[in-house]
């Protein structure tokens, strides 16, 4: 597989204080299986949709302070974890996790950007990133969600390089990412306070290619997650945001049932 390149959505993870029961929620609504944790990186455990890896999970790390909250991390491909940090700081965000090397699967950091949103930079060893995407039970699209768009646009665009066109619609703010052609990297939607409550901080939503939303909700309430909105149709897919029985939000996308024209970009 040819290096993806920089700034293009690579992996994603996230911490859970249950692992088994992740395991057991995930495997039921994403149809996920997994592979043997691997003790000599945390227990840190990969996911699978038809024998190919398309993300991981994780106990928190021994002696963490506190109760980690359980988050869905997504990763950016650089060809330099530690020149691609310096851009994060220098564009006003914060590495909250210094670059480190991760025996031969690639080198990795954990940032935030000015708004709060947090993300992860992988460069790949002989772990190149997703095996598998925008199919049934692996990653499909992400958005960065944030109360302060301009802040947020203008981090992503210094560090990775983007160019972006907004949707022609005066009642949502929704930015989407490119890296100088016509296939997008990453959308941006705008926070508003009747969507979001005050405690719900900036965050990254990841979304999972499912073959039915409803279907995929239903699980999910039946294993005790709970729906954050939808499920709603557009021009992109039927989907629906949901929260996990251990508090990590990601979203659902039934690719194939389509309704309406697609919005204009400018």
């Amino acid at each position: 597989m040819a290096a993806r390149p920089e700034g293009t959505p690579v992996w994603t993870d996230a911490m859970f204080t249950d692992v088994e029961g992740a395991k057991t929620f995930y495997g039921d609504v994403l149809g996920w299986t997994f592979g043997e944790s691997s003790t000599e990186y945390g227990n840190y455990t990969q996911a699978y949709k038809n024998g190919k890896a398309v993300a991981a999970v994780v106990p928190p790390m021994p002696g963490q302070d506190g109760e980690p909250k359980s988050a869905w991390c997504l990763y950016f491909a650089s060809p330099d974890v530690t020149v691609t940090a310096a851009k994060i700081r220098s564009a006003g965000g914060t590495v909250l996790m210094e670059p480190m090397q991760v025996g031969d699967f690639g080198s990795m950091c954990i940032a935030q950007d000015p708004t709060g949103a947090a993300f992860g930079i992988w460069q790949s060893g002989v772990h190149e990133g997703f095996e598998l995407e925008g199919e049934t039970g692996s990653y499909a699209w992400a958005e960065v969600f944030t109360r302060e768009p301009a802040t947020s646009d203008a981090f992503f665009t210094a560090v990775f390089g983007y160019a972006s066109k907004k949707m022609k619609d005066e009642h949502v703010d929704y930015r989407v990412f490119d890296l100088g052609g016509e296939m997008p990297v990453l959308g941006r939607m705008k926070m508003t306070p009747e969507d979001f409550p005050p405690e719900f901080a900036p965050y990254i939503q990841i979304y999972f290619a499912v073959d039915n939303c409803d279907k995929a909700v239903e699980a999910a309430e039946r294993l005790k997650g709970r729906k954050l909105f939808g499920p709603m149709d557009s021009p992109f897919g039927r989907f629906a945001a949901i929260i996990d029985p251990q508090g990590a939000t990601f979203a659902v996308i039934d690719l194939k049932t389509t309704v309406g024209d697609m919005p204009e970009m400018v």
